[in-house]
């Protein structure tokens, strides 16, 4: 194996021993201590060692966390309430991490739970790739909506849209070019080739940018069926459309906007030659389409907040076409 590529292995004293691969768990957490203490008690269960458990809480006021997690003396916790999104506090954790001498960073928003083997099998999945000769980036669980029972889709960049497919059948880990960020299990030295996203991304687009960076530069990004997690994504619901059910996220104005803008900017960049024109009509496309299910089923919007909505989305779309991540959207940090 290139030892560049994924840093020096520690090898097992017995042959097919797990290594003792020294790990830091990163939480982005944000105005919810139930969602963040749920998810440090399934961090804490984990059958694999953990070295460092950090948390950049961008909430408004300081987190009230359960003591039996507060007392841990592995945690730490910066409390960020100008608010810095996942991107900006990934940032933070990868730094703490790499100077602390970890092998992986392991990474989380509070609304994720992993089973307790879950950090094992990732670990495990990693040590035997690489040891077949493997550039490894990112390994990730196979994560499950815990409200509609859903598997979150891995994605792959069809050369004008980022595009989400079915797992394959069977227990074999499988390559895509983005994981959810939630869950994936990063290993710390891949940053020496490939930097961590723009941290002006804010909360939206941090998996895409990332993982397909990895994977244009020779590295593997592994789904590993075995890993499970559940993750907890905005508020569904379920509608009938066109004679079939499917389920729908209800967001806010805010993550609207970051979801137009930021998939618009990494489609676009991403995109060569007449795949720019075709990816400029599936963004579009985007846009007209939800903005009708925003008029035609988001029942729990008032009207002033789903014409906040639609705005967002058009708006979001703009400042994506136009490459304005310095852009904000108006009521942040909220």
């Amino acid at each position: 194996m290139d030892a560049n590529a994924n840093g020096p292995l520690k090898r097992a004293s017995v042959p097919g021993e797990l290594t003792s691969w020294q790990v830091a768990v990163y939480i982005t957490a944000y105005a919810d201590p139930p969602a963040l203490d749920h998810c440090l008690a399934g961090i804490r269960v984990q059958t694999y060692p953990i070295q460092h458990i950090l948390i950049v809480d961008n909430s408004p006021t300081p987190p009230a966390i359960a003591p039996e997690h507060a007392a841990d003396p592995r945690l730490r916790i910066w409390h960020h309430p100008e608010n810095l999104g996942i991107s900006g506090g990934l940032a933070l954790a990868a730094q703490f991490a790499t100077q602390a001498g970890v092998d992986f960073l392991w990474l989380f928003d509070q609304d994720s739970y992993p089973d307790p083997h879950c950090l094992h099998t990732l670990v495990t999945t990693y040590q035997t790739y690489t040891e077949q000769g493997n550039k490894v980036g990112i390994v990730a669980p196979t994560a499950v909506d815990g409200r509609t029972g859903e598997v979150v889709r891995a994605g792959r960049f069809l050369g004008d849209r980022f595009r989400g497919f079915p797992p394959p059948p069977g227990d074999t880990p499988y390559d895509c070019d983005v994981a959810i960020t939630s869950g994936s299990l990063l290993r710390l030295a891949t940053l020496e080739q490939v930097a961590l996203p723009d941290s002006r991304l804010f909360i939206d687009g941090i998996d895409l940018d990332h993982g397909l960076r990895l994977r244009q530069a020779g590295y593997r990004n592994l789904v590993v069926p075995t890993a499970q997690m559940t993750h907890r994504f905005g508020q569904p619901i379920t509608i009938q459309f066109c004679g079939q059910k499917k389920n729908l996220q209800l967001y806010s104005p805010l993550r609207h906007y970051y979801i137009c803008r930021n998939h618009t900017y990494l489609e676009l960049r991403h995109s060569q030659g007449f795949a720019r024109l075709t990816c400029s009509m599936h963004r579009l496309r985007y846009l007209l389409v939800s903005s009708l299910y925003i008029l035609l089923f988001d029942h729990q919007s008032t009207w002033q907040t789903k014409q906040q909505k639609i705005f967002a989305c058009l708006l979001g779309t703009w400042h994506g076409w136009l490459g304005q991540l310095d852009s904000q959207w108006q009521n942040q940090p909220q």
